[in-house]
């Protein structure tokens, strides 16, 4: 993965808030994500995710991270979403395989 991030942080609040997001997107959780934009990403997480440290494009140094998930109907779409892109996360069932 890139060390480069289109946003970071370095306000503790904000990082914690970050954390406490990632803590609610546990491994094999199918959820729907609301991003910032209103678009929704459906899946299976595919790992919990974890702050890491980035650079902006600017080269500031930060906090963000990323979450993989996974359509569990097509094995090659698998979406990346930054975690401060999340507005919402709600919890689906997962799809049949019928």
């Amino acid at each position: 993965m890139s060390r480069i991030a289109p946003r970071v942080h370095t306000d503790a609040t904000v990082i914690a808030a970050l954390e406490a997001l990632a803590a609610r997107l546990p491994d094999g959780e199918c959820v729907a994500l609301t991003l910032d934009d209103g678009n929704v990403v459906r899946g299976v997480v595919s790992a919990v995710p974890t702050m890491q440290v980035f650079f902006d494009p600017a080269g500031t140094e930060g906090s963000n991270a990323v979450v993989r998930i996974e359509d569990p109907q097509d094995d090659s779409r698998d979406h990346y979403v930054w975690l401060d892109r999340i507005s919402q996360i709600t919890r689906q069932d997962l799809p049949s395989t019928r």
